[in-house]
């Protein structure tokens, strides 16, 4: 009974805790995830940020058109299926674990966020110190008109 609980517990602060910090896990569908790299644009090469990687789906699909692709997330257990999931793009992909506000950016040329709207303010100002494209499914920056968007997803130059 006691393992149970615990097991239960450590899933909730896991699946949870995460809203304190960003966005619950939410899979981005393909058609969305596909018309955020078209927004991009980036090319063979470049590289992707993806704030709150969740399941490794946008990874897998940026990597598979070329781009070298780096993950953030802060739920261990997503961390896990994304490494696994990614295995075959090893040398494109890496997912880190840990809270995109904290661990230092690496060098990209564009960033995708599946973001709650309440934190959409605070990533506006960290991507005007970044100045790359940014591309966010569902949510808007707040104060700020899309370039372009198509199929829910806003596309923003920095």
């Amino acid at each position: 009974m006691i393992y149970s609980f615990i097991t239960i517990f450590v899933l909730l602060l896991a699946f949870g805790g995460v809203l304190l910090r960003g966005a619950p896990y939410v899979p981005t569908l393909e058609k969305q995830a596909l018309a955020a790299l078209e927004l991009l644009d980036l090319k063979p090469g470049q590289t992707l940020l993806e704030l709150g990687s969740g399941d490794g789906k946008v990874l897998v699909l940026a990597a598979r058109v070329g781009l070298n692709v780096v993950g953030v997330e802060l739920n261990p257990f997503l961390v896990v299926v994304s490494w696994l999931r990614t295995r075959r793009y090893r040398k494109q992909v890496r997912v880190i674990w840990g809270d995109f506000w904290r661990v230092d950016w690496p060098e990209c040329d564009g960033v995708f966020t599946f973001l709650l709207d309440r934190f959409m303010g605070k990533l506006d100002a960290r991507m005007q110190q970044v100045k790359k494209p940014l591309v966010s499914f569902a949510f808007k920056v707040p104060g700020r008109k899309p370039d372009a968007q198509k199929m829910g997803v806003y596309y923003y130059k920095y």
